[in-house]
């Protein structure tokens, strides 16, 4: 079902309204819609508070804690959807990936897979596997009323990185080597891994989530052949597998204004764009028939206020001929970001854009 068509023979949900759904579904919004990656994190002390002695993985499986640190940034910054608190490598701990995120490091894989014998630790994941998920978005859909929440996994890409490497690579050297020297096994691994993302959005929008955004932090280190060839059946895989659920489906990833038109044709319904194209360039590249999100470059917020909102309204005037637009950042909120920057953005992009 498309996520531009209400739900047929459904009751609308209570965020079906929102600016922010509108905007995905490329209708006329009250005002552009803003919500930012990484908005429930380390730039607000009362995360910090929370999380305060115990570690990332640990915090992602306590219901109450995923909720409260969920709701932090709606409560302070006003801003139009929620993203779920959770971390990309969340469904392969559920399954037994022997992982950690090591602070001041990423995820950190003890074994990594580069073996068909490896495939066989990737078995499928359940719904019992992630019961803080389902727990945790009941939980939000109650407090958070008619503002929608988004969902999110890790692309097969990304995750087959990290599993592949071992933990971040700024090189990918192993990774590119499995992927040009045994595309088969290549495609196997990033097909099983296509499946256990499936599984885990289909959890996160069965327990509620109005929209899920697919994220391939390091996909952008590719060339668009080898993003056609080795990566995108996977990405399409994944959205095609939550496509009956009527949600939209974002895609975004670092480094990618040369896939644009690729990760919009896998099949998402919104496509992410960071800081380095702008965004009337990104709709050229990406074609009719899909919104746009972004692009502010993060690390404008650490400058004034009022050179924020001059690079805040040139992302503005970009997108003003776009079919829809989200306002975003490039990528996501940096840790020492004032809170109070955030704020005034929000403000700032609801006032300027209000129809």
């Amino acid at each position: 079902m498309s996520a531009n068509l209400r739900p047929t023979g459904q009751q609308p949900t209570a965020t079906y309204e929102s600016a922010f759904l509108k905007a995905c579904r490329r209708e006329p919004v009250p005002h552009t819609p803003v919500w930012f990656m990484r908005q429930a994190g380390r730039s607000l002390p009362e995360y910090l508070k929370v999380r305060e002695g115990i570690p990332m993985l640990d915090s992602c499986m306590v219901p109450e804690l995923v909720a409260e640190i969920t709701m932090q940034p709606v409560r302070r910054h006003h801003v139009d959807a929620a993203i779920y608190f959770s971390d990309i490598v969340v469904p392969l701990k559920a399954i037994g990936i022997d992982l950690d995120i090591k602070p001041g490091v990423g995820p950190v894989v003890e074994q990594p897979i580069r073996s068909r014998a490896d495939l066989a630790r990737l078995r499928d994941l359940t719904p019992e596997d992630v019961w803080y998920v389902t727990e945790a978005i009941g939980l939000l859909t109650a407090e958070l009323g008619s503002t929608p929440l988004i969902g999110f996994a890790g692309a097969p890409f990304t995750l087959a990185s990290y599993l592949v490497e071992g933990g971040p690579s700024k090189s990918h050297e192993h990774t590119k080597a499995l992927m040009y020297g045994d595309p088969q096994l290549w495609a196997d691994l990033l097909d099983r891994l296509a499946e256990i993302t499936s599984a885990f959005l289909k959890v996160q929008i069965e327990a509620g989530a109005s929209a899920v955004q697919l994220f391939d932090s390091w996909v952008g280190a590719l060339a668009p052949a080898d993003y056609r060839r080795s990566v995108m059946p996977a990405s399409s895989k994944v959205f095609k597998a939550v496509e009956e659920y009527g949600v939209p489906r974002i895609h975004f990833g670092v480094g990618t204004g040369e896939l644009l038109g690729l990760m919009g044709e896998a099949g998402a319904d919104v496509v992410g764009v960071d800081w380095r194209v702008p965004l009337d360039e990104a709709a050229r590249r990406v074609g009719p028939g899909k919104a746009l999100q972004g692009n502010l470059d993060p690390a404008v917020l650490f400058s004034t206020p009022e050179a924020v909102e001059t690079k805040a309204r040139e992302v503005l005037d970009a997108a003003a001929d776009l079919e829809g637009h989200v306002f975003n950042l490039g990528h996501g909120v940096p840790p020492t970001t004032d809170p109070d920057s955030l704020t005034r953005l929000v403000e700032y992009v609801h006032t300027q854009t209000a129809r």
